[in-house]
């Protein structure tokens, strides 16, 4: 499986730009796809994650694995959210021991969301 980095490509940080490509969560997108995905990574833009008080937000996620919600992301911190994601990746449940993460995803994380399951059967 491979772990999904989602960029909130909205997220505007108060800002106001006429051209909405250079909004701190589009410029955070691209200095992401700049540096490169780590392995067992994709980084996909997304218009919206709802956390438009903590942009720029990034939200990690891999069927089976908790799903963590990041805020006040910025494009320095790049190389520092491919880290934590490539950490996040090589576990079996999301959680990476707290040391282990980046000190951006252990100070500024706005939501861990538990893994979701459905049931393999519809109720009788």
């Amino acid at each position: 499986m491979t772990a999904t980095l989602y960029v909130c490509t909205t997220c505007k940080v108060d800002e106001v730009h006429e051209d909405d490509s250079q909004r701190p969560g589009a410029r955070l997108h691209r200095a992401l796809q700049a540096t490169g995905a780590p392995e067992g990574v994709q980084i996909v833009g997304v218009e919206c994650l709802s956390a438009c008080k903590t942009g720029a937000a990034v939200a990690l996620s891999e069927p089976g694995k908790w799903t963590y919600v990041y805020g006040h992301m910025t494009e320095e911190d790049a190389p520092d959210i491919l880290a934590g994601a490539a950490a996040y990746a090589a576990t079996d449940d999301g959680l990476v021991p707290w040391r282990e993460r980046p000190v951006i995803f252990r100070k500024q994380s706005v939501a861990r969301i538990p893994a979701f399951t459905l049931p393999l059967e519809a109720a009788e």
